[in-house]
């Protein structure tokens, strides 16, 4: 099989967003892999016990995803989805969907 299509050029020139708002999708981005790194942290010191499935490099679906929910609409994620909490609610703690984290890990204390 011969694959005979080529991708596009990636987009060039300014972002098509507003300033404030590319930068608010940047700081959540950064939000959710900090809380993903120290949640590795803490699993790699045994303070997190089971599983631990990390979403780190794909903290730009999240983001992206839930800037483009209305404010009524309603979120339902099944697997990695720390980050999606964290951008909705600001914080993460106790058990989020299945994963049972035994660390308290609110973001807002640094």
């Amino acid at each position: 099989m011969t694959i005979t299509h080529t991708a596009p050029p990636p987009p060039s020139g300014p972002v098509p967003w507003p300033k404030p708002f590319a930068q608010e999708m940047l700081v959540d981005m950064l939000r959710i892999r900090h809380l993903e790194e120290k949640a590795a942290e803490l699993y790699g010191a045994g303070k997190i016990r089971g599983f631990l499935h990390l979403c780190i490099g794909e903290e730009a679906v999240a983001v992206g995803a839930l800037h483009a929910l209305d404010p009524d609409d309603n979120v339902v994620a099944t697997y990695r989805e720390h980050g999606q909490a964290l951008i909705v609610t600001g914080k993460v703690t106790g058990a989020q969907a299945g994963d049972v984290i035994t660390v308290k890990i609110v973001t807002s204390s640094g």
